[in-house]
This record gives structure tokens, C-alpha cells and sequence, in this order.
């Protein structure tokens, strides 16, 4: 279930609402209701002559939490605390579960049941499961055993909706082969060497004699590099073969 409060230590997304002399009170943009404060001395390293320098009324950014006083429901944070790719990843993650809000309300439409209902009955043990719950809608759009020992209807719902509207991020792996022949007809060696490359998502490029540029799309490094090693030796074992020099090297 989602937190009422982050805890200490957490990064959490805030919009500056007002911006002081010696500081600047927040709105924590994923605890709704609940404010904070960023003093001075955690805006930047070093001596903050202006605070309007590095803060501006509506600008969104990414913080940690140094103290959370629960019965006031405040949180004082830190902006010099947070690096440059910390923040990316935070709101990239924010970005991403709010899309996951919107689809869950999708979710329950279609199920006819309130959002709240929802929750209790299913998101909530997603995030728990996932850690968030946006990535158990991309896992439902990948897989098609998507939880198989849950038999539930929101289950249908909920993959369908995902590979409705989720658009699966892919990465790209790979690395140079030097392949030539001195045959005759070594063209037509190289074409059916490199033919052996039978996965769809391998492309070869010329990159200019004798390099062939691989390359391996893929949902995770772990099947692009499965893919990209199975390619590569198959290449290889006909090249042996075939009387083809060849070597691979990764990038």
C-alpha cells in the first residue's frame, strides 16, 4: 500500500511553492497534503549568497529526506544531497508511476470497480511485489505467463491494458565481427556465414572491410546478451567451416 509519509533517507519529488530568505517550503508531489521544507544550507554546497539563484516558485525537483516529523505531517529535505543522476532516475520513476495511476483507473473502469478497490484487491500487492507499479504493467505487456498462479479477473484486465498502452523500453547491445575470405566466391561465403544469424532482432551493417557492425535489440541485457552470444557462435562455427577467418568484438 502507498506510504502516508516517505521515510528518512528517501528521494522524493517536490514543486517549490515558496521560496524564502533562508529557505523554501515544498510540495511533496507524491504524498498528497503533505509539505516540507528545504533550509538554506541544504539548497547547494558551499555559501548560498541568493536562494533565488537555485530556487524559482513552481520549478520541480528531486530531494532527500533528512527528518520527517509525523505529527505535523512535515519533512525537512536536502537538494545539495541528491546527484545529478539520482535525480533523473527519481523522475523518471515518478513520471512512470503516474502513468501507472492513470492506467489503474483504466483498470478498474473496466471492472467496474473504484480505484480504492483496486487497490486493496490488487496494486497494492503489485507494488509490493514489483516495488512499483508501473513495472508490473510493463511485465504484464512482456510476458504472456504473466502471473500464472493467479487465475483472479483483474488479471485479464490488467494485461490487457498493459499491452494496450505500455510501450516496452528496449536496449541495444553489440560489437564488431572481421570476417573475410580469399576464396573465389568468398562473398557468397560471407553472406552465408553471416545468414547463420537466424534471430530477429540481430542486424549486421557493413562498416567497412573486413568489419561487420552486430547488433542485438532486445527488452533486457539478459536476452540481448543470450541472443548476441548465440549469433556470435554461430557465425563463427560455420566460418570454421567454411575456410572464413573470423573474430568478434564486443562494444
Amino acid at each position: 500500500m502507498k506510504k502516508d509519509l516517505p521515510e528518512v533517507g528517501d528521494l522524493v519529488v517536490v514543486t517549490i511553492k515558496e521560496v524564502k530568505g533562508f529557505g523554501a517550503n515544498v510540495r511533496l508531489e507524491e504524498y498528497p497534503g503533505r509539505e516540507g521544507f528545504i533550509h538554506i544550507a541544504e539548497v547547494a554546497t558551499g555559501w548560498v549568497k541568493h536562494i533565488k539563484d537555485y530556487l524559482r516558485e513552481g520549478q520541480k525537483t528531486v530531494c532527500k529526506v533528512l527528518n520527517v516529523d509525523t505529527g505535523r505531517g512535515y519533512v525537512d529535505l536536502s537538494l545539495k544531497r541528491v546527484n545529478e543522476h539520482q535525480k533523473r532516475e527519481k523522475i523518471s520513476g515518478w513520471k512512470n508511476e503516474q502513468k501507472a495511476e492513470k492506467l489503474l483507473e483504466i483498470v478498474s473502469a473496466q471492472l467496474k470497480v473504484s480505484v480504492n478497490q483496486a487497490e486493496k484487491d490488487f496494486a497494492g500487492d503489485l507494488r509490493v511485489q514489483y516495488g512499483a507499479l508501473y513495472d508490473a504493467f510493463e511485465d504484464a505487456s512482456a510476458r504472456e505467463d504473466w502471473l500464472p498462479e493467479t487465475k483472479a479477473k483483474w488479471k485479464e484486465v490488467f494485461q490487457k491494458v498493459a499491452k494496450e498502452n505500455v510501450v516496452l523500453p528496449y536496449i541495444k547491445i553489440g560489437g564488431y565481427m572481421e570476417a573475410y575470405s580469399l576464396a573465389p566466391d568468398g562473398v557468397e561465403l560471407l553472406k552465408e556465414v553471416f545468414s547463420s544469424a537466424t534471430e530477429d532482432n540481430v542486424e549486421i551493417q557493413y562498416a567497412g572491410a573486413p568489419r561487420y557492425r552486430l547488433t542485438v535489440t532486445d527488452k533486457d541485457y539478459k536476452s540481448a546478451e543470450d541472443v548476441l552470444k548465440k549469433a556470435v557462435q554461430n557465425i563463427l562455427d560455420l566460418s570454421k567451416k567454411k575456410g572464413v577467418v573470423a573474430e568478434f568484438t564486443r562494444k
